[in-house]
């Protein structure tokens, strides 16, 4: 799992949006070994009153905030944020003041996904060392969250 919110002022955010979620995906697919096709983005492009940036950034100013399943090395995290910084100044036109990234990790029996808990084996996206192993039929024999929730 990863997803991601982005906010920015409207008038600097909008116009590198499609180019911006490119190159964030981009960065997750190298450093995470996701998916080419697993890409959940989220913007917030606000107005100048509600969004208050550092005087040491300027109007592009960008915050990344990048929610993970936790168990990651720190190295790869690291690699993330490396490529996230590189790419996005390159890409994007945005200079490393002008860019936060953050990343939550999440733990794995926090989530539940289409009304199939995450933890369950016949559901969860596996993670290895090789990189990503899908089960083959995610979610056909795991009961739902609420028949869970049911005692079912």
């Amino acid at each position: 799992m990863a997803q991601i919110k982005i906010y920015g002022l409207r008038e600097h955010l909008d116009p590198v949006k499609r180019v911006l979620s490119d190159v964030i995906h981009s960065c997750v697919v190298d450093a995470l070994s996701f998916p080419k096709d697993k890409r959940a983005h989220r913007f917030f492009a606000m107005e100048a009153d509600d969004f208050f940036y550092p005087a040491s950034a300027s109007p592009k100013y960008t915050i990344i905030e990048i929610s993970l399943f936790e168990g990651r090395a720190v190295e790869t995290k690291k690699t993330l944020i490396r490529a996230l910084f590189e790419r996005i100044g390159a890409q994007c036109d945005r200079r490393p003041n002008e860019i936060e990234i953050t990343i939550t990790e999440t733990p794995r029996h926090n989530c539940d996904s289409a009304g199939c808990p995450v933890t369950r084996s016949a559901c969860l996206t596996r993670w290895t060392s090789d990189g990503l192993e899908i089960a083959s039929n995610p979610c056909a024999s795991a009961p739902r969250s609420t028949d869970i929730a049911a005692g079912g």
